[in-house]
């Protein structure tokens, strides 16, 4: 299966990549190219490709990278989305979740039924989350002793 793509030439820390037709399964480091399509400078934000090269092989079946696939929407020479390049990473998934459920969790809190207009001011509202403790009388308090915590359940 062919694929547009690019490869990297260039000295170290001076990237110059080629957009090139080649055989999916050849090195994208030094595997041979079906054909040299164009070349994308990062330095110097210059590209080029050749579009009608570009459209022939895309015609014929060729896939494009998702970068590729980017530049080429960027050069006008096909039009469609954009490709998301870079996926969100698990951690970043559980982190955006979690987020999301505490949001989730306030939002719930903060709704409440609406109270009629004359009694919207005499009920203050009280979070929903507050923990219940047991009342430790005052005189333990005083001597010293040793005060239990509360236990708390384990959320599910």
């Amino acid at each position: 299966m062919l694929t547009i793509r690019l490869t990297r030439k260039g000295k170290k820390n001076q990237p110059f990549f080629r957009v090139v037709v080649i055989d999916k399964r050849r090195s994208s480091k030094g595997g041979r190219s079906v054909e040299e399509l164009g070349y994308v400078n990062p330095l110097t934000k210059k590209n080029s490709i050749n579009k009608e090269r570009a459209l022939y092989w895309l015609k014929v079946g060729a896939q494009a990278s998702p970068r590729v696939h980017n530049l080429l929407i960027a050069e006008k020479v096909i039009e469609a989305p954009k490709v998301k390049i870079f996926s969100i990473t698990k951690k970043a998934k559980a982190e955006a979740a979690k987020a999301a459920a505490d949001s989730a969790a306030k939002a719930a809190a903060h709704t409440t039924a609406p109270a009629p207009a004359g009694e919207a001011s005499a009920a203050p509202e009280v979070p929903a989350e507050v923990p219940v403790e047991k009342a430790i009388p005052a005189a333990a308090e005083s001597s010293g002793e040793a005060k239990e915590a509360p236990k708390e359940e384990p959320k599910a």
